[in-house]
């Protein structure tokens, strides 16, 4: 009887022995467990950010460009930053307009002269189709009272000053439009003209012709031109 219960202590010891040893070893496996699961997440947690922010930083410094006062400014697109200036119109195109107004304003000057003197104009026929006299002193030389002389010389002295290489490099989107717009009247009033010398008063005067064939050239010159070149932004206040 004495061993039989000695037998059975011994066993119910080592049966507490291995069960503290399993949950010892449970506990453990536990803590090993958590910590390991704690550490993998922190670092996800620490550096989901962290590549989330290198990654943005990366993308804003290829599309955020430093010029050269430092400051941090969107970059141009390559087609935009190597987009040309409006072109200019080019020198030949300056000086033949040029040119034809200065030749105008002879021929205008001239004519104004011979008007209020009376006299006639050097080398027109004055009989025949060919008739400056009968041209210039017609009632259709006057218009609302003015010598149409008189008005060919007032535009002919706008059109100097609007044909210059100066006028023509202006970046003033106003000059080029009054440029076209007188050039627009110039030519209604040539074709007027021309109608009175040919179904109306029956005969033409060289002279007042070589001033409709220069209005003629200057109108198509420059509509040419601006057609081509454009003309200048309207500037911003």
């Amino acid at each position: 009887m004495t061993a039989s219960k000695s037998s059975r202590a011994r066993n119910a010891r080592a049966q507490r022995a291995q069960a503290n040893a399993a949950r010892s070893g449970s506990a453990a496996a536990g803590r090993a467990g958590r910590n390991g699961t704690a550490v993998n997440s922190g670092t996800a947690v620490k550096a989901g950010p962290a590549v989330k922010a290198s990654q943005s930083r990366t993308v804003a410094a290829r599309d955020v460009a430093p010029d050269r006062r430092g400051s941090r400014e969107p970059a141009l697109a390559p087609e935009a930053a190597e987009a040309p200036d409006r072109a200019r119109v080019p020198l030949w195109m300056q000086l033949a307009t040029f040119a034809l107004a200065l030749a105008g304003l002879g021929v205008s000057i001239y004519l104004t002269i011979a008007h209020f003197t009376e006299s006639a104009l050097l080398g027109c026929s004055e009989s025949g189709a060919v008739n400056c006299t009968k041209v210039t002193t017609s009632p259709q030389s006057y218009v609302f009272g003015i010598p149409v002389a008189v008005l060919g010389l007032a535009f002919f002295v706008a059109a100097v000053a609007l044909m210059s290489p100066w006028a023509w490099r202006s970046a003033r989107r106003e000059i080029h439009l009054i440029r076209l717009a007188s050039l627009v009247l110039g030519i209604g009033f040539v074709l007027y003209l021309v109608y009175a010398e040919l179904f109306i008063i029956g005969a033409i005067c060289l002279y007042c012709t070589s001033v409709h064939a220069i209005t003629f050239l200057l109108f198509g010159l420059t509509v040419f031109a601006a057609a081509a070149w454009g003309l200048p932004e309207r500037q911003r206040s």
